[in-house]
């Protein structure tokens, strides 16, 4: 059996530390082989009785002409159910006390009698408080019995200090079971730690694989339908007007790279051996015309208002972030939705209180964008409520689709 050593303090000294690795390795061998230390302890004190039972328990005798015969017997009933004090020790106890009344009753007063304590102690140690009660009727009855009889001396030297015996052994037993209680509760504890722990790791990747989903559907979603509607409008122009067909061809290019460049960017964050890919800048409202340029490249008009507060914070990256890509999003829906001969507006507004983004398409009333976690509306809220913000989107009354973002600028109420 493989065992791992306990860390000990600084300071403990060499021997100090052998002997606590000795009782470690014995108390590994007794809990595989409870037999064997059961057996030693129940050989012992048996060998002990019956040398006693020879002769030398007439010493301590009230009545010394006892049967030899009666004296085995007696210890014998009360050191061979020691094996057992462990697994049943208030069996034990039980038929050590019937023992313990014959001798006292009958004047042998053996002193095997005191092995009382060890199965008394294995109560107290794994055994409900009212135990000891059961207990103390079982050892009481022998010694009133013996002081009742024998009156030799007075009656409370023989009861008081051998109740004071099985009390002390009592309290050790319960002070051993307090310690043994303590220990199995800081190791609960450190279990439900770890638990505790790993849970919030597990959540944690999640909510990292969910960030990721998100992100990795609004570079795809986007940049594809950009580049279907770029390979459209080439597809229909490469007849009548090939230069303009080379250029959605150098624009498919363009934003295809763009794209593999963000999702490396996105993926690199998953590999250890690649710490540069995290540190490459996310885009930010300053990015917002590139997209918008590749969005008219794509055949969808679009028209970009910006109204800027000077006396206005700048907003955190992560937030520039969720403006871009609830922008990117609903232009994307526009693109996939809107149908021919619509067009888009988005209007940028920051005040000292809030950044606004409203994306507006004069298309056809679509159906809104399918929900699914980290996608679509879905997504978009998600991500406005990552900075107390607030997400409204549906068809407007002329025809059309609407999107409103409201995201609060820090210490400000949303």
């Amino acid at each position: 059996m493989i065992t791992e050593e306990t860390p000990q303090p600084p300071g403990t000294t060499g021997p100090s530390r052998h002997a606590q690795r000795l009782l470690a390795r014995v108390r590994a061998f007794d809990e595989n082989r409870p037999w064997v230390w059961d057996a030693a302890v129940a050989l012992l004190w048996t060998t002990a009785a019956l040398v006693d039972a020879a002769g030398g328990w007439r010493n301590t005798a009230r009545d010394p002409s006892v049967p030899a015969w009666l004296v085995v017997a007696l210890s014998l009933a009360l050191t061979l159910p020691l094996y057992w004090r462990r697994r049943h020790p208030t069996a034990v106890l039980a038929v050590m006390a019937g023992a313990t009344l014959v001798s006292d009753g009958s004047g042998a007063f053996l002193q095997a009698a005191y092995l009382q304590m060890l199965p008394l102690f294995h109560i107290a140690l794994s055994r409900p408080p009212r135990a000891l009660l059961w207990s103390l009727a079982l050892i009481l009855p022998p010694l009133v019995t013996g002081a009742v009889r024998f009156t030799s001396e007075s009656w409370d030297q023989r009861v008081v200090p051998t109740l004071w015996a099985y009390a002390l052994v009592a309290l050790l037993g319960i002070a051993v079971r307090s310690r043994k209680d303590y220990t199995a509760g800081l190791v609960d504890r450190a279990r439900r730690l770890e638990i505790e722990r790993d849970q919030e790791v597990r959540l944690a990747a999640a909510a990292e694989r969910t960030r990721i989903a998100r992100e990795m559907h609004d570079i795809i979603g986007h940049n594809l339908s950009v580049i279907t509607g770029l390979a459209d409008g080439g597809r229909y122009a490469a007849a009548r007007n090939p230069e303009r067909a080379a250029q959605a061809l150098e624009a498919i290019g363009t934003t295809s790279r763009q794209a593999l460049a963000e999702l490396r960017r996105l993926l690199g964050v998953l590999r250890d051996d690649e710490e540069d890919a995290a540190r490459d800048p996310q885009p930010t409202l300053a990015d917002l015309d590139t997209l918008i340029t590749g969005v008219r490249k794509a055949g969808l008009p679009v028209r970009f208002e910006t109204h800027d507060d000077p006396t206005a914070r700048p907003l955190p990256p992560g937030a520039q972030l969720t403006v871009y890509r609830v922008v990117q999003e609903a232009l994307t829906n526009t693109l996939k939705h809107a149908g021919t001969g619509a067009k888009a507006r988005v209007t940028l507004t920051s005040t000292a209180d809030d950044v606004r983004a409203d994306i507006t398409n004069t298309g056809e009333t679509a159906p809104a964008p399918a929900r699914g976690h980290g996608q679509g509306l879905t997504g978009m809220r998600e991500r406005a409520a990552l900075y107390d913000g607030t997400l409204e989107c549906g068809p407007l009354p002329t025809g059309g689709w609407t999107v409103r973002l409201r995201l609060p600028r820090e210490d400000t109420p949303s």
